[in-house]
């Protein structure tokens, strides 16, 4: 049986090697410095599916993504939410009383203050949790922990000196699963589903409280609604959308009949399966 190409961002052990995990069994995971390195894996390899965080419920959007979305025009194939937990992690010989630094990306460490605070350690910013705990134990240094997944601390033998360190529980994470090509599922009544899109307005008064009305007057749910400017300009903003619903639901179809009056460019991004995490 063939394996499935899954392409992430940062290294093996992260948040996105987890989802990967729970997604497809036995992937071929390829792992890329950058999420611009991971959008291309994808966009020249129509094989190659990737998981990337859309956007995080302590942190909010990872803004680098909503760029990248425009610019490659991958289709959304689903999403999964992830609980994220972190956990102290440490050369086999250490212990607490050793640990003097600790290092993670600046979103785990700003989550996890309380650890940081009691202990009084120092805080080195790296590019990404899994990336921390590989060089942790690269290294001969036993006065740095990493903050990082249990996942981690499997695969790069590290000792876990403390689990669910963050300061909140309830943190999770989005993720979209993408690729190059679309797989639109049928509609089904039995089935909830997400549209996914993104757009820029025509520049004229009230465009965007134009383009919305058809959402109201067709009953359509949007979930999610964000701006973010076009590179290099105050001038113009592209929006991202979510909305509740199937491109094939004639209310949907009005609603973005109604929006593309009203835009400049309308891209279709993905329709697919809502996650059983959105009922709870």
């Amino acid at each position: 049986m063939k394996k499935n190409k899954i392409a992430i961002q940062g290294e093996l052990g992260a948040y996105s090697h987890i989802a990967a995990n729970d997604l497809f069994k036995e992937a071929e995971i390829k792992t890329c410095t950058t999420f611009e390195e991971t959008f291309k894996q994808a966009y020249e390899d129509e094989n190659c599916k990737i998981i990337i965080p859309i956007e995080n419920s302590l942190a909010g959007r990872v803004a680098d993504i909503h760029y990248l979305l425009p610019k490659y025009k991958l289709q959304i194939h689903g999403e999964y939410f992830l609980n994220v937990e972190h956990n102290l992690l440490c050369k086999s010989e250490a212990n607490i009383k050793d640990i003097k630094y600790v290092r993670s990306h600046a979103q785990a460490i700003g989550q996890c203050q309380k650890i940081i605070n009691k202990n009084k350690f120092q805080s080195i910013v790296s590019a990404d949790t899994a990336g921390s705990a590989k060089d942790l134990a690269q290294g001969n240094d036993k006065s740095i922990a990493a903050i990082a997944s249990s996942l981690s601390a499997e695969i790069y033998k590290l000792k876990i000196l403390e689990k669910n360190i963050e300061d909140e529980r309830g943190n999770v994470t989005r993720f979209l699963i993408m690729g190059k090509n679309p797989e639109q599922p049928e509609f089904n009544n039995d089935k909830k589903f997400i549209t996914s899109c993104i757009f820029r307005l025509k520049s004229e008064p009230s465009a965007l409280y134009k383009c919305l009305g058809g959402f109201a007057t067709n009953q359509v749910n949007l979930t999610k609604l964000e701006s973010f400017s076009v590179k290099n300009t105050f001038d113009q903003a592209n929006f991202y959308l979510d909305l509740e619903g199937h491109l094939d639901q004639p209310g949907v179809k009005k609603a973005m009949e109604e929006l593309g009056f009203h835009t400049v460019t309308l891209d279709i991004l993905g329709v697919y399966e809502a996650s059983k995490f959105r009922q709870k």
